[in-house]
């Protein structure tokens, strides 16, 4: 069976001749890409592109089947202007709440695509430093849609977006590893570390992880900017617990996976059942956001690091 997201992903390969750019342009990995692309060869019966040393060109299949996916692509389009039409999403604002880790981590790609594909629609975001703090700005009406750490006990709608892991970030001496090996949490027993301010609700990540480890982290120094730790680390401060997808490309830091793993749900929720803005928008986060960078999740056990595309009206 195909999909339009595997006809979007055939599409960005020929145009841009490349794997490498096409998955860039997307926002997936290399291999969830390539995984598409065989999907849907194997759907159609045979291959559609050829691999060159320096270039993707389509077969005479792939020649034959690129027009049908414009235009089914193109025909997706049109339904999708006139849906956002008829519902009004032609203009207005959205208040969006969240946490700083979140904000900072996974809603600037999901922002972008949001912006291009509504530039008419203005996003109001509003950011918070525990989920508490989330959780009684929404219950207080402060935003139409909040992205974090499933709320305990929260009545309205909630869609699941999957887990975020978290890595360790390591002073240049790390721990003696020489590989990629997970690190055990229990290893770094006797560290003082780069802790979050009380208020950061990652504080609480970071000491429960620890707790169940065994040990209470000591502390070398406390920030309240969560883009600050992982730097604090790297300068020699101290190891840092911190989301996976909020180290930055390029980052040259000893980042290692913890042993056991720290992982954190994260969902969207509203306070009743959500109007056509706000599905448009957490549909559009169901499919974009990914939880985990390109350097975290190959190798990572687990689940994939999107979700998956499922009905959003209502939420669950």
């Amino acid at each position: 069976m195909t999909t339009l997201r595997q006809f979007e992903y055939l599409v960005t390969v020929v145009d841009t001749g490349s794997f490498t750019r096409a998955a860039e342009l997307l926002h997936v990995t290399q291999p969830a890409l390539s995984h598409q692309v065989r999907a849907l060869e194997k759907a159609v019966g045979g291959p559609l592109l050829e691999r060159l040393p320096r270039a993707v060109r389509p077969t005479p299949m792939g020649r034959a089947v690129l027009p049908h996916a414009r235009a089914a692509l193109a025909d997706a389009e049109r339904l999708r202007a006139a849906a956002l039409s008829a519902a009004g999403l032609a203009g207005g604002e959205l208040e969006l709440a969240t946490v700083y880790s979140v904000s900072l981590g996974l809603l600037p790609p999901v922002l972008r695509a949001w912006r291009a594909a509504h530039p008419e629609v203005r996003i109001r975001l509003r950011e918070f430093a525990h989920t508490e703090d989330l959780r009684a700005a929404m219950t207080a009406g402060q935003a139409d849609v909040a992205v974090g750490p499933l709320p305990a006990g929260w009545e309205g709608p909630i869609r699941e977006l999957g887990e975020e892991e978290f890595v360790l970030v390591l002073p240049p001496e790390g721990v003696g590893e020489s590989d990629d090996a997970p690190v055990p949490l229990a290893a770094l027993a006797g560290r003082d570390w780069v802790h979050y301010a009380p208020g950061n609700g990652l504080a609480d990540v970071l000491d429960a992880a620890c707790a169940a480890a065994g040990f209470r982290p000591g502390v070398a120094v406390r920030t309240e900017q969560t883009a600050a730790a992982p730097l604090l680390a790297a300068a020699g401060l101290g190891p840092a617990l911190v989301p996976a997808n909020i180290v930055p490309p390029g980052f040259d830091g000893l980042v290692r996976r913890p042993e056991p793993p720290v992982r954190r749900p994260l969902v969207a929720y509203t306070r009743t059942r959500p109007d056509a803005l706000t599905t448009a928008f957490v549909e559009l986060l169901a499919r974009r956001v990914r939880l985990l960078p390109d350097r975290a999740d190959a190798g990572t056990a687990g689940g994939p690091a999107g979700s998956a595309d499922v009905p959003t009206d209502g939420f669950s």
